[in-house]
């Protein structure tokens, strides 16, 4: 995996001395360990958990075995939706709870201080706009020129739904983490990552599903051929069904038509974004361990001494705040102009407030350098 990673201001002891041979079957045990498959709601869940896992407010779409309702789905698709969400609690509360991260700028690098920062961010909605075509999610020069900036200063990874490849196409940027298909496609900088150039990281811990992916994929183009708008994406390990220029009256045909392809592939999962159905393996994987994953492969496992910070917008990059939340260790931050339930700590309203937050960090983290 290469050597270990080592700061601008010389190697640190601790965990910054583990060898590579050590690294490497910690990697493979946490691959090992976190790709088994997930039980469905149908399965042998306790009541607690069924519990638990229906007052989720945007809960996964579990629907293999017969289970859920076609409603059900449609009033999920509804509450996904940026255009149904209704505020949980006024705006002033909510961001009483969760603060601008620009207002609270000083005391995030207060909580980070002595600690290396990591960061992790989400594509769409936060680093380009949601756009109603998803081939034309295209972020801004001045964006790409400040991610390029922020990982000359910190190792940076992108988390996306996307297949990497696509998520590459869109950001261009070589020395970078992508993990694609909410995290079930790792691959390390190409080159110029002055912490890590490694170019032979590659996790994919859900390759068998390959075949199936594609084989859902055709049918779900055939079977929304004649639903307006409908858009079916293929992702490599997921596929995507955007219902983002379908009219409303016509959601209940689109749930139907993925039910009718579903059913037939039990190895499966719905889960929800924004306005899209995403399918995916039935693994223990997603944009959090795909987190967990990328700071194994660092180096940063064990280590007290790392403060990860990722940014995102989604349903599902509430997987990755959460671990954040577990950890005791880093942040998470919400990109949304509407109240959410969130494990984020703070909160950046749109694309072009994550971008003032990241050139502050360039520039802070320029100054300390004396750059």
């Amino acid at each position: 995996m290469g050597g270990v990673p080592v700061n601008e201001r010389g190697p640190r002891g601790g965990c910054w001395e583990r060898c590579n041979a050590k690294i490497n079957l910690t990697i493979v045990r946490f691959i090992e360990e976190n790709t088994k498959p997930v039980k469905n709601e149908t399965g042998d869940k306790s009541k607690t958990d069924a519990t638990t896992v229906k007052t989720k407010v945007l809960q996964d779409l579990i629907i293999n075995n017969g289970g859920g309702l076609i409603n059900s789905w449609v009033d999920s698709m509804r509450a996904c939706s940026p255009t149904h969400l209704k505020s949980l609690m006024k705006q002033s509360s909510w961001l009483t709870e969760h603060p601008s991260a620009l207002d609270m700028f000083e005391e995030i690098l207060h909580v980070s201080e002595g600690k290396q920062i990591v960061m992790f961010l989400d594509y769409d909605g936060t680093l380009s706009p949601i756009v109603d075509d998803p081939d034309r999610a295209f972020m801004s020069k001045k964006m790409r020129r400040t991610v390029r900036k922020l990982a000359n200063c910190f190792p940076t990874a992108i988390i996306s739904g996307r297949c990497r490849e696509k998520v590459y196409n869109f950001v261009k940027l070589t020395e970078l983490y992508y993990a694609g298909s909410h995290g079930m496609d790792i691959k390390g900088p190409e080159q110029g990552s002055k912490y890590k150039d490694d170019k032979s990281l590659l996790c994919q811990p859900a390759t068998e599903f390959l075949p199936m992916i594609d084989e859902v994929y055709q049918k779900l183009v055939e079977k929304t051929n004649l639903t307006p708008g409908a858009n079916i994406e293929n992702n490599k390990f997921c596929v995507s069904v955007h219902f983002r220029r379908v009219d409303e009256k016509n959601w209940s045909d689109l749930a139907n038509q993925v039910r009718s392809v579903m059913k037939d592939y039990p190895e499966l999962r719905l889960t929800q974004g924004r306005k899209v159905l995403e399918i995916r393996p039935i693994i223990k994987w997603d944009k959090g361990k795909a987190l967990e994953f990328l700071l194994e492969s660092l180096g940063y496992a064990n280590c007290t001494d790392v403060f990860p910070l990722y940014i995102g917008d989604d349903r599902t990059d509430e997987d990755a705040f959460k671990i954040l939340r577990e950890r005791r260790q880093g942040l998470g931050i919400l990109v949304s102009k509407i109240p959410k339930e969130t494990n984020a700590f703070y909160s950046l309203q749109e694309p072009d407030e994550v971008m003032d937050f990241l050139q502050r960090l360039v520039e802070w983290k320029q100054l300390r350098s004396g750059a």
